[in-house]
């Protein structure tokens, strides 16, 4: 009981740190778990903390497998087609180069260094494929970089997951069922284990991720799971898939799981911010207990093991095989050569890595299996260099990320994204046309009318009181906030809550009617549109004119031509220059630019 109310208590405090320090939780994970795991050895006759008293035969591996399933279905959630469609051939590339190249450098390197037998080595490769989506989250909010080094990275933290667990089973049929007789069914060839184990894993895995995602789906639409159980049978339905899948064909789960969230994420499921939320949560308890597991299992003999040659593997790993990964899967793309050295430059592994690693060799030196002792010893090696392996990625990635992207100019100084007040039609017209344009918006309101017309048309909406003291919205990307409601209160005490958070120069409200018909009124600069243009001429034209527009700007005189213009029929928006927006307000100062758009609502006559 003392043990096991130690680790959640210690694995809440590591993320505690983690926030305070603002570094990666899985540093201070690992850290505290080898400190009251094998190095509590050094001064006590046992371990200060010790998995093997709490966890009973094949108990531990069940939890760190559906657990890492849990964690994987909430990064799945994550996961959307619409952002990645640009730069769907740098991650397919990530995601087949990758595991090939990691996975064959990896056994090379270790047999080179640690002279490992190459069937060890080449499981050791294919535990080191995957990268750590809970790690790489928690750099990419410290960072800020470009949205597209952010997309790519985050679609290959979280889809290589499974892909590497999926190499890690092949490999073990492979060479040690095969080859070696160790469990399963050793009579047929190595080409045919491979197509077996290769064919069932893929349609078991996406067979039960597509049912149980669409079947809870189906059930959210028709309203037939009532609102306090939403959360619940979701995760009854993941347990569902995983454990479905992995008992009809062994480590499918996990891609099960993943296939299911990246299912929900893209057919707008009702309740969906709801669900992550609660998984969100979840997964930060998840992955505490799980690191503390791990790290507190090795021993202080495995880690003796180490030594400088360990060292040799994690410097070729980290300067050489990542760079190669990332240079050929970027090939022919759009990236430029700083992208293209941020993205080989961060590759963290994470919980994954250290679950299978963990799981294959509880597996391997079990009594049940009868490997020779040179084998043994690798097998030994396994664990503790895998877990060298993510505690220096992380060390590296966690503390130099900002740096290194500091130098390659790669951070987003400059917030384009948009946070609107209010899901009406108005708020809609406009977010439609920044998503076109790829600019990131999120609408928040709190009818549910308004919230489902927002999701019909495809856009991020979150249910929230705005004005709430205990809302936890995060504002990554948004660097502008529009208050388009309908009650001029809501507008006007959204923009000064809020005008700490983004800077009094990017709140922007619509005006009262007061303030049209008081001209006495003081009016301030963040008027939007105009001084006489409210909430119900803005819906009135959105009718008449439900798309935004835009032209190019020629000339200052152009700009100011247009501005002045067309009022009953036509109304400036905002004006798009490269990547990032300024929009039209009473006062609007404009110089212009080369290649500025103006975006309107209306007919320019």
């Amino acid at each position: 009981m003392i043990e096991l109310s130690a680790i959640i208590v210690v694995g809440l405090l590591a993320q505690w740190i983690a926030w305070k320090m603002k570094i990666p939780a899985i540093f201070p994970l690992i850290i505290l778990g080898l400190i009251m795991g094998p190095l509590s050895t050094l001064f006590l006759d046992e371990k200060w903390i010790d998995p093997e008293n709490i966890f009973a035969g094949k108990t531990m591996y069940y939890f760190v497998s559906l657990s890492v399933g849990v964690i994987l279905f909430e990064g799945g959630l994550t996961l959307k087609f619409k952002e990645v469609r640009k730069l769907a051939g740098v991650v397919r590339n990530l995601l087949i180069v990758g595991p090939i190249i990691m996975g064959v450098g990896g056994a090379i390197t270790a047999h080179y260094f640690l002279d490992m037998d190459y069937r060890v080595g080449l499981l050791f490769g294919s535990l080191i494929i995957v990268t750590g989506p809970t790690v790489i989250a928690p750099i990419l909010r410290s960072v800020r970089p470009k949205k597209n080094i952010s997309t790519i990275l985050k679609w290959e933290g979280i889809a290589i997951d499974p892909i590497g667990a999926l190499v890690a089973v092949l490999v073990y049929e492979l060479l040690f069922v095969s080859t070696m007789g160790v469990g399963g069914d050793h009579s047929m060839g190595l080409t045919q284990v491979a197509l077996k184990t290769f064919f069932l894993t893929l349609c078991v895995g996406t067979f039960f991720g597509l049912l149980s995602g669409w079947t809870l789906h189906s059930l959210l639409k028709r309203n037939l799971i009532p609102h306090f159980l939403i959360n619940v049978l979701s995760l009854g339905f993941v347990i569902f898939a995983f454990a479905g899948a992995d008992t009809l064909q062994p480590e499918s789960g996990l891609l099960s799981v993943t296939v299911m969230g990246i299912l929900l994420a893209n057919i707008k499921t009702p309740n969906l911010d709801k669900i992550l939320d609660f998984k969100e949560s979840l997964t930060v308890i998840l992955i505490s207990v799980l690191f503390i597991i791990l790290s507190t299992k090795i021993s202080m003999q495995e880690l003796r093991l180490l030594d400088i040659n360990s060292l040799y593997i994690f410097l070729v790993v980290v300067l050489l095989l990542r760079p190669i990964v990332v240079l050929i899967s970027s090939w022919k793309s759009d990236l430029n050569w700083k992208e293209k050295a941020f993205v080989a430059w961060i590759g963290p592994k994470g919980i994954v890595a250290a679950a299978v690693a963990s799981l294959f060799s509880l597996y391997l030196m079990s009594d049940k299996i009868s490997l020779p002792q040179s084998l043994r010893e690798d097998v030994e090696l396994l664990v503790p260099l895998t877990f060298m392996i993510i505690l220096g990625t992380v060390t590296l990635n966690g503390l130099s990320a900002k740096f290194v992207a500091r130098i390659l100019g790669l951070i987003q100084d400059v917030k384009n994204g948009v946070v609107i007040v209010g899901a009406n039609e108005g708020s809609i017209c406009i977010a439609k046309y920044l998503e076109k344009h790829n600019i990131s918006n999120t609408l928040v309101d709190l009818s549910k009318e308004n919230i489902r017309q927002a999701k019909a048309a495809n856009l991020n909406v979150i249910e929230k009181n705005i004005l709430s003291d205990d809302d936890d919205l995060e504002f990554n990307d948004e660097g502008h906030l529009l208050a388009l409601t309908s009650s001029n209160d809501v507008n006007i005490f959204a923009c000064r809550k809020l005008k700490s958070i983004f800077g009094e120069s990017n709140v922007y409200r619509l005006i009262t009617v007061n303030e049209i018909k008081l001209n006495a009124l003081s009016k301030p600069q963040n008027i939007l549109f105009s001084n006489d243009f409210d909430y119900i001429e803005l819906i009135e034209l959105v009718r008449k004119y439900p798309q935004v527009e835009d032209i190019k700007i020629t000339s200052s005189d152009h700009f100011e031509s247009l501005i002045k213009s067309n009022k009953d029929s036509y109304l400036p928006i905002m004006l798009r220059r490269n990547d990032s927006v300024q929009f039209i307000t009473m006062d609007f100062k404009y110089q212009h630019l080369e290649g500025d758009v103006l975006a309107y609502i209306g007919h320019i006559k």
